[in-house]
């Protein structure tokens, strides 16, 4: 994918930079920082040019609307202390207040420009709205790829009136996400959980055309043996899905080979450290639920990922949040982390769920890349254009 990178803009500017700052808070105050530290890259290489930076947000939805409790107010203060120097804070994201703030600033000096969404032209990419924001800047930067699948003024419209370039934490997203399904080392392996076939239809529809092998999991593998005759006895599944699993399965014969569970964990009710059981396919209770996949083919997955050369995966493979349940999710992000670690493996993850089941198995920092995008990853996984991304190409 070709993109304009920071390497390429201008020195000693005026740079107009979209960040994702719609951080947790608590009180009154940031609780999760990690959104902030993500754009310290990008800052600093900017910085380093000389360049202003004016920090471009959203936070919450104030629907166009001036809400005082969605002000990005108390975002500057932790992202100064991150980044070691002052940031400077401005109360309106256009007009000659912001304009005249940003020209009395030195060479390298930061403002956060207040919440782009109190405009209700931002989300209605509003072409007048982006006209008085490219006014305030030389060039462009999206850093945001979370918000990259809206067409919004600070996320599309402005890379249309100004030059624009991906930022570091964007840049990183896009070369993984190129690495694992645009132009990916084969073979490719796809992990795909989560409750409902029906939320992920256009994904799995994309995948097989893609992917050389594609294992799923969670409460979508019960839809899929239900398909396909198992009696699934209490479990979650979506009955009136059944034609459509199967004719997901009939697409991708010849073309992507399924892996479905050969074996479940199966349990009367979901609780932590309920009594549990591991089972064949033929031989769950009318009065019991499948909540994970069982040993076999946990076994089995670990062997596609050794036979892989690049892993994609979204959703987790049981009830993951309820131990004993979280097992068969553990076990093979272990496995695909090991195998990341030692070089014979590209593994990228996404989704919300995905980087929760993760950070519980205490292996996020061993993939090659995890995105934290959770609808934007899901649509370019679905071979959806994003709308922030297709404005950066050359």
């Amino acid at each position: 994918m070709s993109f304009r990178r920071i390497e390429d803009a201008p020195p000693n500017q005026t740079a107009l930079v979209r960040v994702d700052f719609n951080v947790p808070m608590k009180d009154g105050a940031v609780s999760d920082d990690t959104r902030l530290r993500a754009a310290l890259p990008t800052i600093q290489a900017l910085t380093a040019k000389g360049c202003k930076v004016a920090l471009l947000a959203h936070f919450d939805r104030p629907k166009g609307k001036r809400v005082p409790e969605m002000s990005l107010h108390p975002v500057a203060a932790p992202l100064a202390k991150l980044l070691g120097h002052p940031v400077d804070f401005a109360d309106d994201c256009v007009g000659p207040e912001a304009k005249a703030e940003i020209d009395a600033m030195p060479a390298g000096a930061v403002i956060l420009l207040e919440n782009t969404r109190f405009h209700a032209g931002e989300e209605k990419n509003d072409p007048e709205l982006a006209k008085q924001i490219a006014a305030l800047g030389d060039f462009y930067v999206n850093d945001a790829f979370s918000a990259a699948h809206r067409a919004h003024v600070t996320t599309e419209g402005l890379a249309h009136l100004l030059p624009a370039y991906a930022g570091k934490q964007m840049e990183r997203e896009l070369d993984a996400l190129d690495a694992a399904l645009g132009t990916p080392k084969r073979p490719v392996l796809g992990i795909v959980g989560g409750a409902k076939v029906s939320t992920k239809l256009d994904l799995l529809q994309n995948l097989i055309k893609k992917l050389d092998k594609l294992a799923i999991g969670g409460g979508m593998a019960n839809t899929f043996l239900y398909a396909q005759g198992v009696e699934i006895g209490g479990s979650l599944a979506e009955k009136d899905m059944a034609d459509t699993a199967r004719a997901i399965l009939a697409a991708a014969k010849g073309k992507c080979e399924i892996l479905l569970p050969v074996d479940v964990v199966v349990a009367k009710e979901v609780k932590p450290h309920a009594e549990a059981r591991i089972t064949g396919l033929d031989d769950i209770a009318a009065d019991e639920k499948i909540l994970d996949a069982g040993e076999k083919t946990v076994r089995k997955l670990r062997e596609a990922m050794k036979h892989s050369h690049t892993l994609i995966w979204n959703g987790p493979l049981g009830v993951f949040e309820v131990p004993p349940f979280d097992q068969a999710t553990v076990i093979a992000a272990q496995e695909a982390a090991e195998l990341a670690k030692a070089g014979k493996l590209i593994a990228v993850a996404g989704g919300g769920d995905t980087v929760a089941a993760l950070n519980h198995a205490g292996v996020a920092d061993d993939f090659t890349f995890v995105s934290t995008a959770g609808g934007a990853f899901l649509e370019w996984m679905e071979g959806k254009p994003l709308p922030g991304v297709e404005a950066l190409k050359r």
